[in-house]
């Protein structure tokens, strides 16, 4: 997911992608654990897009303020 998409997401959505993402990243560590994963490299995109969402979300808090 690009910055830029996500800049142009409402908070809201911006929340509940997080939320999504998060759950995601829970199944493919489950997944990691038992040696079922076939992309190791997508929790690491995963980690990196919700970093983004969280980077966005908090210089919004900043800005309200």
């Amino acid at each position: 997911m690009k910055i830029k998409e996500i800049v142009e997401m409402s908070t809201d959505e911006l929340l509940t992608k997080k939320r999504d993402l998060r759950q995601e990243s829970l199944h493919l560590r489950l997944q990691q654990q038992s040696g079922q994963l076939e992309q190791p490299s997508r929790l690491r995109l995963l980690r990196r897009d919700v970093a983004r969402i969280e980077t966005v979300l908090s210089k919004r808090a900043k800005e309200a303020k």
